[in-house]
């Protein structure tokens, strides 16, 4: 029998990954990447890049996860509660993965749908083994 899965949100994708794995579906433990490094650079007050290096990655998703722990983390050095994502380019080479994103960092919520709770997150991040800042 095969399971099937159905994701309601992102929030439910951490708890997906920890779900018996069926028929061609690769388990959370066998996922085993090597995180490279973040480096940030502050593009314009609360604009900052991040780019992340990994091996490993099943797809651009474990990339795009990976930035959005160092924004969350970023912003709750900097004293800030809240991200907003504006874009994530990623670029893989010969197992190579490479991430290049771009969040706003601010106090207050910021409007928009791409938003992130930086506390949470980074909480999120700690329990799925993902590296921040």
């Amino acid at each position: 029998m095969r399971a099937h899965l159905v994701l309601l949100g992102p929030a439910i994708a951490g708890l997906a990954a920890c779900v018996q794995a069926g028929e061609g579906v690769t388990a959370r433990s066998d996922f085993d990447p090597a995180y490279g490094g973040i480096s940030t650079v502050l593009l314009d007050g609360d604009l900052v890049n991040f780019h992340v290096a990994m091996q490993g990655a099943r797809d651009r998703a474990d990339v795009d996860a990976y930035a959005r722990c160092a924004a969350a983390q970023y912003a709750l050095i900097r004293g800030a509660g809240f991200a907003r994502h504006v874009r994530t380019q990623v670029a893989e080479t010969g197992g190579n993965w490479r991430g290049d994103a771009v969040y706003t960092i601010s106090a207050a919520l910021p409007a928009g749908l791409a938003t992130i709770d930086a506390e949470v997150t980074v909480r999120d991040c700690a329990a799925q083994g993902i590296p921040t800042i």
